[in-house]
């Protein structure tokens, strides 16, 4: 074998080595350090809790049911989906938090003008019903004090007394905080106060919130923080506010905010929180976990030498394995990963015999009620196998809410192109009730592609570009979802939903 032969064999084995650790998450166990975000796409809000090595963490779930999926590590860097502890319908899932108190776990979340509470014995349910606290409001965040007494914190610096089963509230609400001034000449969206986290330590409470607007421009959204000896106040804000800031649009990551603070088994301190990525708002508000410090005066403040965007030295911990978002529909169960827009409906489908069968609805995509899941990078191919029965039309689509989407879709023989609710026939007469769809999101820019056999596909002549699906463009709080989609009259089977990042 010559020199030259033995360069290009170790150049091969080094490439293919490289490529099967970006397809394989869990190769980042190996490394020293860790790199942000935590959980890559749509998950708003972060509210976790620890229970010794154990780590569970919940976000917004907004309109896509099952909600209020509940994750697990033992790292703070990889996680598994739990379960989801919201199945009945109560609208618009808000800013969540999870908390535990005498051994019963609680999920306090604003919904439809009101605030909710759901409960269990066990993090791994069953959960209840959720019970409407009958308060207004959002954002609450649970507080105990030396007694054991339980208050809820509201976005506005209100509180109100729990009751010890936390299933109601007790008394009328009182004002207690006001935030921090922020400097007039400071470019955000408004002042907006929200996201309450409180805990103790030593002789005093913390309270963390987000300040600022959670969009708007990059500099928006701040970490705050003040601290009392009584979780009723009065307040002292920090020295250090804002903790963490969006210092300019050059910056990776933009409106910083939402701020859970927490100590990890080894002692050390973090803060989980959530930012828009530049350039990829549509990804949604991401989470993100940096570490935190404590004074010798009793302020927690980010270290000096961290970068949000750069390597950070990993928490310790044993790695759960990684979630892939693909899914071959084996067992009877829908998995944590997929989500019905307005409400899941369990007897509108069945998974039976590795796929699954979704009953038509409505006109459109608009109006289909589709099954979506999270993308979690800025490049990946999304591909599904679809059967059509009766006048039905199946879908792969980006979907932002009932008004903004793009994608592709499939009647009984014919290839559809939808581009921002404009639909129309692409492909005429191309196939005969089976088909394979696939897109291909490369940086924003979309390309669209059908398969008669899942091997050999062939692109339309149809793309769209997704970047301004986003918060900042169409409102709604949204990331945008790879949507499967069952219109009409009649049903679609759905099989083999492979997801790659690229």
């Amino acid at each position: 074998m010559t020199l030259r032969t033995i360069q290009v064999f170790l150049f091969m084995l080094f490439f293919v080595s490289a490529i099967t650790a970006q397809n394989q998450p869990e190769a980042i166990d190996n490394k020293p350090t860790y790199q942000n975000p935590i959980f890559g796409g749509d998950y708003p809000d972060p509210s976790l809790l620890r229970e010794g090595k154990d780590y569970y963490m919940v976000h917004s779930s907004f309109d896509y049911y099952p909600g209020l999926t509940i994750w697990h590590s033992q790292d703070l860097i990889n996680w598994e989906p739990v379960t989801s502890a919201l199945q009945k319908y109560v609208g618009d899932v808000w800013a969540p938090d999870l908390v535990k108190y005498n051994g019963k776990y609680y999920i306090y979340f604003p919904a439809n003008k009101t605030n909710f509470v759901v409960s269990a014995d066990n993090i791994n349910g069953p959960w209840s019903d959720p019970v409407d606290l009958k308060i207004g409001n959002i954002d609450p965040g649970h507080i105990t004090d030396d007694k054991g007494g339980r208050y809820l914190y509201f976005s506005n610096g209100d509180y109100i007394g729990l009751s010890k089963d936390g299933l109601k509230t007790i008394g009328e609400a009182k004002h207690a905080y006001d935030g921090w001034v922020i400097p007039r000449e400071w470019s955000i969206e408004c002042f907006c106060m929200e996201g309450p986290k409180l805990f103790k330590k030593g002789e005093y409470y913390y309270l963390t919130v987000a300040e600022g607007g959670t969009a708007g421009p990059s500099t928006s959204h701040m970490v705050i923080s003040a601290r009392s000896k009584t979780p009723f106040g009065p307040w002292e804000n920090s020295p250090y506010n804002p903790i963490m800031r969006t210092q300019n649009s050059d910056e990776r990551w933009w409106s910083k905010g939402h701020s859970t603070i927490f100590e990890d088994y080894n002692g050390k301190w973090w803060m989980m929180f959530h930012a828009y990525e530049k350039g990829y708002y549509n990804l949604g508000r991401q989470t993100l976990l940096q570490p935190v410090e404590w004074t010798k005066d009793g302020w927690y403040k980010v270290p000096d030498k961290i970068q949000t965007d750069k390597p950070i030295s990993r928490p310790q911990g044993t790695a759960v394995s990684r979630f892939s978002q693909s899914d071959n529909f084996s067992g009877t169960q829908l998995q944590p990963q997929w989500k019905f827009f307005n409400g899941v409906d369990n007897s509108r489908f069945k998974i039976t015999n590795n796929s699954i069968v979704i009953k038509g609805k409505g006109n459109g995509v608009g109006n289909s009620s589709p099954m979506v899941c999270v993308p979690s990078g800025h490049s990946y191919t999304a591909d599904v196998e679809m059967e059509i029965e009766g006048d039905a039309i199946g879908g792969l689509v980006l979907f932002y809410d009932n008004s903004h989407y793009s994608g592709i879709l499939a009647d009984k023989e014919n290839i559809l192109a939808n581009l921002r609710g404009w639909q129309f026939e692409t492909e005429k007469n191309v196939h005969k009730r089976h088909v394979y769809l696939r897109l291909k999101n490369i940086k924003n820019n979309v390309d669209m592609f059908y398969s008669l056999d899942g091997r050999q596909w062939i692109k339309i002549e149809n793309s769209a570009e997704v970047s301004s699906y986003n918060h900042n463009a169409l409102s709604g709080f949204l990331g945008l979802r790879i949507a499967l989609c069952s219109i009409g009259e009649g049903n679609v089977t759905f099989k083999n939903f492979k997801y790659s990042n690229l």
